[in-house]
């Protein structure tokens, strides 16, 4: 008898399990031009709500406990700070200069933002709210990003075309690393072994071993029918494993699909124009890319790698964050 109100059970959960629906989640897109964020519905896809910001929205990025959004407001020089719950700004921070895009710290206290018109990197605590360092780096700094362990904070600067590392425990910049033409965005791999960085105008995105800090790497693209001055790298995303590097190409209108370990091109998704930033769904199933020109955003099946729907958004998106 329990044998069989076992595989009874059995039965009637195996339909469920198997018609059960996936992981609700948001998408948050920056819209540049609007001065708004988008919230897009990851069931249905739909574009749900639009929230006014500050002016010329660029980078967003996550809190670890997912309940706030940071945002780069930068033509207001500060970084607003988002409530997930109700939809509404809570306050402001700090920012320096002409805030473009920011890296937050794995412990959620200390936001690194990147001071494109001072060449700097200001510091702030996310409690306290107050700036707690300022660091010298090159002409033009964009990028940022901190290791999974916060060891490291690195910065990208367009115009000296290096990777600037500050070691957070001595709170320093201690090395330099020269890169491709102008470096738009640095990304850790999940495992924090290696750094990756695209250089819009160089057209490459060059692969760095973080415990040497220097190049392993440097890859480079082609597309059948797309000039060569028109692939300029910018953001970059990795699978939960690793296994494979999502590379935005810009006006290029593709995005490049990369075996992270092989650094082989697997294959090329044509999506909207002026690819900029991506975020992949918290079930690994679904990218979603922000293109500027087009003033849309791509959803692409990650299991068969093809763009299922568009979704139109604000005036040039920009940054894409992903709450589940």
């Amino acid at each position: 008898m329990t044998s069989f109100r076992t595989a009874l059970l059995c039965a009637v959960s195996l339909p469920y399990l198997l018609i059960a629906p996936a992981e609700a989640y948001t998408v948050y897109v920056s819209n540049e031009k609007d001065n708004t964020l988008s919230v897009i519905d990851g069931t249905t896809l739909e574009v749900t709500q639009t929230i006014k910001v500050g002016r010329r929205p660029r980078g967003i990025t996550l809190s670890a406990k997912h309940d706030k959004l940071y945002i780069c407001a930068s033509d207001s020089d500060t970084v607003q700070v988002l409530d997930i719950a109700t939809g509404k700004i809570l306050y402001n921070l700090p920012s320096g200069d002409d805030p473009e895009q920011f890296a937050l710290s794995p412990d959620d206290r200390h936001l690194y933002i990147s001071n494109e018109d001072n060449a700097a990197v200001t510091v702030v605590d996310t409690e306290t709210r107050k700036v707690t360092a300022q660091y010298d780096v090159g002409v033009e700094p964009e990028g940022m990003a901190v290791s999974p362990d916060g060891k490291w904070a690195v910065n990208t600067s367009e115009t000296t075309n290096m990777v600037h590392w500050i070691d957070t425990a001595k709170g320093a910049v201690v090395d330099n690393t020269l890169v491709g033409q102008r470096p738009r965005h640095a990304e850790f791999t999940h495992d924090g072994k290696q750094l990756w960085v695209s250089s819009e105008l160089g057209g490459t995105v060059t692969v760095l071993d973080v415990a040497t800090r220097q190049p392993v790497k440097t890859l480079t693209f082609s597309i059948k029918g797309v000039k060569k001055d028109q692939i300029q790298p910018v953001g970059i995303r990795f699978t939960p494993d690793n296994a494979l590097a999502f590379i935005a190409l810009g006006p290029a209108n593709h995005v490049a699909v990369v075996d992270a370990r092989t650094y082989e091109v697997k294959t090329m998704l044509l999506v909207g124009r002026r690819v900029w930033h991506m975020d992949i769904s918290p079930d690994g199933k679904r990218l979603f890319t922000s293109n500027g020109v087009s003033g849309d955003v791509s959803v692409v099946n990650l299991e068969d790698m093809t763009v299922v729907k568009s979704v139109k958004v604000g005036r040039y998106p920009w940054g894409v964050a992903i709450v589940p």
